[in-house]
């Protein structure tokens, strides 16, 4: 996707976003800095982003790739928009009918009555072959 005389290319991102650069022959994965670093423009390098938590609002975070010629001039910029999702499991965990977000208990499970955690009934059957 690079554009014609492409030699490199730079990332910068929002805050709430974390990049690694993964070139061909790089045992090592490393994070991409916020800007100022260039990276040659090799077959095989992977950008991998990735959120830690869930956005605010759609499209609040952007990665853009700026793409250098020889000499560092720079040719173009491609961006990308991201929104990230959360996703959780919420239970019953005390059992009193009604699901909370955050309980303590949410990640253990106690036998009996008086205990605690999510009962999980699974439908094992076949429906159809």
């Amino acid at each position: 996707a690079a554009p014609a005389g492409a030699v490199s290319f730079g990332v910068k991102h929002t805050e709430g976003v974390s990049v690694e650069v993964v070139c061909q022959g790089q045992a090592e994965v490393g994070p991409a800095p916020s800007s100022g670093t260039q990276w040659p423009l090799e077959e095989g390098t992977v950008l991998r982003f990735s959120m830690s938590r869930a956005s605010t609002e759609v499209n609040d975070n952007k990665v853009t790739i700026s793409f250098y010629a020889e000499g560092g001039q720079p040719i173009n910029q491609a961006g990308v928009f991201l929104t990230g999702i959360g996703i959780s499991l919420d239970v019953d965990a005390d059992r009193d009918g009604v699901v909370e977000k955050n309980h303590p208990n949410k990640a253990s499970w106690t036998w009996g009555p008086e205990g605690h955690g999510a009962i999980l009934l699974v439908s094992c059957d076949k429906k159809s072959p």
